[in-house]
């Protein structure tokens, strides 16, 4: 069983540092506390600096015993990260996971793994051989990746997202449908009632 006291005192202990750590979470639509939706801030001096990354959160029941499952919903750049899917490979996210760490130390990890990625153990081969033979390259993709997918500029986009989820849409479910649109409203509410 879900230990909901656990997560709502780690909740308020993230909410009361975000202004620090660069990182918050919030519960995603559906006010299930097994079901979060968490953000962090693109570290500085990266090709990730300025955007702000969504990630799916769910947490298994045995929580804090095993690991949340962490997804990227933001589309990146990274060794480490599926450009498809959001997948991540972190150890602490499988079999380095330990019932002392809390979603907070989660996703600072997950935001030094932005900071210093591991090419040699990737999720994504494709970017990991493109960030070991062509450095540059890698850094203009992830940089334009982060300008197009993770930077917040137009203030548009929020409005968009709330439009759609006051209809009933989940926040994540909208998010990703506006991703997959490049930002277009109509094509993603046709992919929202379609899907």
């Amino acid at each position: 069983m879900l230990d909901a006291s656990r997560v709502q005192k780690e909740l308020t202990e993230i909410e009361r540092d975000k202004k620090t750590s660069g990182i918050s979470i919030k519960l995603c639509g559906d006010h299930d506390i097994a079901h979060l939706c968490g953000t962090i801030a693109g570290p500085v001096d990266t090709p990730y600096e300025e955007g702000i990354f969504q990630i799916d959160i769910r947490l298994p029941g045995a929580y804090p015993f095993e690991p949340p499952k962490m997804q990227f919903i933001t589309k990146v750049w990274h060794p480490n990260i599926s450009s498809q899917n959001g997948a991540i490979c972190l150890d602490i996210l499988k079999d380095q996971w330990s019932p002392a760490l809390t979603l907070k130390t989660a996703l600072l990890s997950l935001q030094a793994l932005l900071s210093a990625p591991e090419p040699s153990d990737p999720q994504d081969a494709v970017v990991a051989q493109q960030y070991l033979r062509d450095y540059p390259t890698f850094l203009g993709t992830a940089r334009y990746w982060t300008e197009t997918f993770a930077k917040q500029t137009s203030l548009g986009m929020e409005e968009k997202v709330q439009k759609l989820v006051e209809m009933g849409f989940p926040e994540v479910t909208v998010r990703s449908a506006l991703e997959k649109c490049g930002g277009d409203e109509n094509l993603a509410l046709e992919k929202l009632c379609s899907g």
